[in-house]
C-alpha cells in the first residue's frame, strides 16, 4: 500500500485507522450476510456509502469470512454493459493466478471474449461479442453461477443499482430476481444514490425486488463522534487543532462527508502545524474559488427562474416546507404549484437533496460547496 502523505481521503479506501466510525451499519451488513439476507443499501451521493463497502469487505477479511466482489454499473447502459463490467469485477477480484480466477477464465474461454488490460490502471478489460439477445441473458446467468459455485460464501455489492431501469431491456429486473433467487452461497448489497428509485425499486408490491432485502439508509456521520476523528488525525501527523476550528470544519461542510473530507485535506496540505480559524476560513474560500469554473457552467445550463430558486434554498440553507408562502413570496417564486415544479426538475437534475425523515421532507442544494457558493456571491 502506499505511504499516504494526507490521511484525509477523498476517495478510495485506505484502511480502518483513516475511516471514521460506521460501526453501526458495519454490524448490520454483518448480521445480514451471516443470516443470509441481503442489503439495500442507500444514501445521497457522496455520503461514504462505496466507502462504508470497502470499508465492510476489509472487516470481513478480517473476520475470514468469504470472498467480497464490488462492482460499479453507474456507467452501465444496458445488459451488455452489465455482463462486462461484472465479468471484469470478478477478474480484478480474482486474477488468472488464482485458482478462482484460472476457472474464471477457462469459463470466459468459451464465449469467446476479448481480454485485455488498461495501460495506465492495469485492471482487466473484457469485450464479449453476442450475436442473439438470449447470449447476454445466458452470459449474465452463468456468471453468477459460476461464483455460486465455487464452495464459497460470497457477498457481491453492486453500486449505482437504480442504474438497470434506464436499460432498454425490459424484463432486467424480473431476470436478476429470477436468477438471484436461485443462489445459494451469494449475499448482495444493492446501493443507491438516487433514493426515489431505489425504493420503487424494492418496496413496490409490483415489482420483482419486493420485499426482498433488508433497508440500511446511511445518515451523517454524528457530530461528536466525526470532531473526535478530525482531531485524532491532525493530531497523529503531528497538527494541533483547536475544537472551534473543528466545530467550524463540520458546521461549514455540513458533515456531509465528501466536503468535510475535502476542506480537511485542503487544510492538512497548508502544511502548519497549529491549525487557526482564519486558516479554515482561508481554506473554505480557496475551495469554493477552485470550483467557481464548475458552478458557473451550471449556470449556462439552466433557466434564470431555477438558477433563482437554487439561490433561494442556498440561502435558507435548507426548507423544510418548498411551497409555504413565506419562501415563495421572500424570493419571488411565484406559485405554489410553481415551487413545486421546481423543485422536481432541481432534484431530477439531483441539483437539490430531498430528504425525508420522521420530521419530515427537507430541500438543501445538492452540493455542499455549491451551495456555501451561492450564498457568497448572492
Amino acid at each position: 500500500m502506499e505511504k499516504i502523505i494526507n490521511p484525509f481521503l477523498i476517495k478510495g479506501y485506505a484502511g480502518k485507522e483513516l475511516f471514521c466510525d460506521r460501526e453501526q451499519e458495519l454490524d448490520i451488513l454483518y448480521k445480514n450476510v451471516c443470516n443470509g439476507v441481503d442489503t439495500t443499501l442507500i444514501s445521497p451521493r457522496r455520503i461514504g456509502k462505496t466507502g462504508l463497502i470497502l470499508r465492510f469487505f476489509d472487516y470481513l477479511k478480517e473476520k475470514a469470512w468469504g470472498e467480497c466482489v464490488y462492482v460499479d454499473i453507474y456507467a452501465s447502459r444496458n445488459l451488455e454493459d452489465l455482463v462486462r463490467l461484472l465479468a471484469e469485477a470478478i477478474l480484478l477480484k480474482f486474477p488468472e493466478k488464482t485458482n478462482i480466477g484460472k476457472r474464471f477464465m477457462t469459463f470466459l474461454k468459451g464465449l469467446r471474449p476479448l481480454i485485455g488490460y488498461d495501460a495506465l490502471t492495469g485492471e482487466p478489460q473484457v469485450q464479449i461479442v453476442y450475436q442473439m439477445a438470449q447470449e447476454k441473458e445466458n452470459t449474465l446467468k452463468g456468471v453468477l453461477d459460476f461464483l455460486d459455485s465455487q464452495n464459497v460464501n460470497i457477498v457481491l455489492a453492486i453500486d449505482e443499482f437504480q442504474q438497470i431501469t434506464e436499460y432498454p431491456e425490459q424484463n432486467m429486473e424480473a431476470l436478476l430476481r429470477t436468477y438471484i433467487q436461485q443462489l445459494k452461497n451469494i449475499r448482495f448489497i444493492f446501493s443507491g444514490s438516487q433514493r426515489a428509485m431505489m425504493l420503487e425499486i424494492f418496496s413496490n408490491a409490483n415489482r420483482p425486488f419486493f420485499a426482498s432485502t433488508q433497508y440500511l439508509a446511511i445518515e451523517k456521520i454524528q457530530q461528536d463522534v466525526y470532531a473526535t476523528f478530525i482531531t485524532d488525525l491532525f493530531e497523529r501527523y503531528g497538527k494541533q487543532i483547536d475544537p472551534n476550528c473543528v466545530a467550524e470544519i463540520l458546521n461549514w461542510s455540513r458533515r456531509h462527508t465528501f466536503y468535510t473530507q475535502s476542506l480537511c485535506n485542503r487544510i492538512f496540505a497548508m502544511g502548519t502545524s497549529h491549525v487557526t480559524t482564519e486558516q479554515v476560513k482561508w481554506a473554505c474560500s480557496d475551495l469554493l474559488e477552485r470550483n467557481e469554473p464548475v458552478f458557473l457552467q451550471y449556470r449556462q445550463l439552466l433557466t434564470p427562474i431555477q438558477w433563482n430558486f437554487l439561490i433561494a434554498i442556498a440561502k435558507e440553507h435548507e426548507v423544510k416546507q418548498i411551497s409555504a408562502q413565506h419562501f415563495i413570496s421572500k424570493y419571488g417564486i411565484g406559485s405554489p404549484a410553481n415551487a413545486r415544479r421546481l423543485a422536481k426538475a432541481m432534484i431530477e437534475k439531483e441539483l437539490v437533496l430531498e430528504t425525508v425523515d420522521k420530521t419530515g421532507v427537507t430541500y438543501q442544494v445538492y452540493d455542499v460547496f455549491f451551495s456555501r457558493w451561492l450564498e457568497r456571491e448572492y
